[in-house]
């Protein structure tokens, strides 16, 4: 069953038309990657799956109930963390994690105490008194000590140091192993393609591509460093080779995926010496689809 249905969902704002004709769907128990630069609606996308945002067309379904009408039926079963948390300035982190908890239903202090340990938060601290990576690791200590089925998080790990986020990214695939779906908004590339089953890249408002890291890979190109006895004669002739370039007797160039096999059967014949490849990267795939464009990732 689909946890979350987005239908050709459309938001304007004015003329504005901030989302044209969305469509998302994160099934039970897995994680699902959405992506693109800023501004490109993102979380719009997530307002409206909220409910603090009305579609101005298409249908949001969570749990099989409307997101507008019954957010608050929805949000019992439901865990947010947006990518900048503001917490109450006179209320201490443990104050602020016992109070989300507590208002989700859960009350699992085990869970909560071995969270506060792993993000290593002191949660005696007034949240003033926090940094902007504190405020985050509240927000998500309070979102994985809940007992949610859908966790939805928008730039979840923005202000978090590397440490931090391998912590975030276990307690990511242990709600997975629960059976607990994520929708993890990102522009971390090497964070989606480590956790996501799927994937959507969104940009200027419309799904340009979905589908699973392999489904998504051959609109990619592998890149390659090739070495052979006999110089390659041709290269540049053969179908679905790109941006040779040639240093100390070694090729380095790129092949569209679904010609590998022709281009290494052609190259073997000048007697291989030394072969490196690396697969396609989600980054590569992104990166084609935003070439020429002005702004942040």
């Amino acid at each position: 069953m689909a946890v979350i249905r987005v239908n050709s969902l459309i938001k304007r704002f004015g003329n504005f038309t901030a989302l044209n004709g969305v469509n998302l769907e994160v099934n039970k128990g897995e994680i699902y990657g959405f992506i693109g630069p800023n501004g490109a609606g993102k979380t719009t996308t997530i307002r409206i799956i909220l409910g603090i945002l009305k579609a101005t067309q298409g249908e949001v379904k969570i749990f099989g109930k409307d997101a507008w009408k019954d957010a608050v039926e929805i949000h019992k079963n439901l865990a947010y963390v947006p990518g900048d948390v503001n917490l109450w300035p006179n209320l201490t982190g443990g104050e602020v994690i016992d109070l989300f908890v507590k208002l989700r239903g859960s009350n699992n202090k085990n869970r909560r105490e071995e969270l506060i340990e792993r993000f290593d938060l002191d949660p005696s601290k007034k949240c003033r008194a926090y940094s902007k990576g504190n405020r985050q690791k509240v927000a998500l200590i309070a979102a994985f000590a809940s007992d949610a089925d859908l966790y939805i998080l928008d730039e979840p790990t923005s202000g978090l140091d590397p440490l931090m986020e391998r912590v975030f990214q276990e307690c990511v695939m242990e709600a997975k192993e629960e059976g607990k779906s994520v929708l993890l908004s990102s522009h971390i590339l090497s964070e989606v393609e480590k956790l996501c089953d799927k994937v959507s890249i969104i940009r200027q408002g419309k799904i340009i591509e979905s589908g699973s890291l392999d489904e998504l890979r051959h609109l990619t190109r592998t890149s390659m460093v090739i070495k052979t006895k006999e110089t390659i004669k041709d290269l540049n002739q053969l179908k679905g080779i790109h941006d040779i370039e040639e240093k100390d007797n070694t090729l380095y160039f790129q092949v569209d995926t679904e010609e590998l096999d022709n281009v290494m059967k052609y190259i073997s014949q000048f007697g291989i010496i030394k072969l490196e490849s690396a697969p396609p990267t989600l980054e590569d795939l992104f990166m084609r689809h935003y070439k020429g464009e002005v702004g942040e990732l």
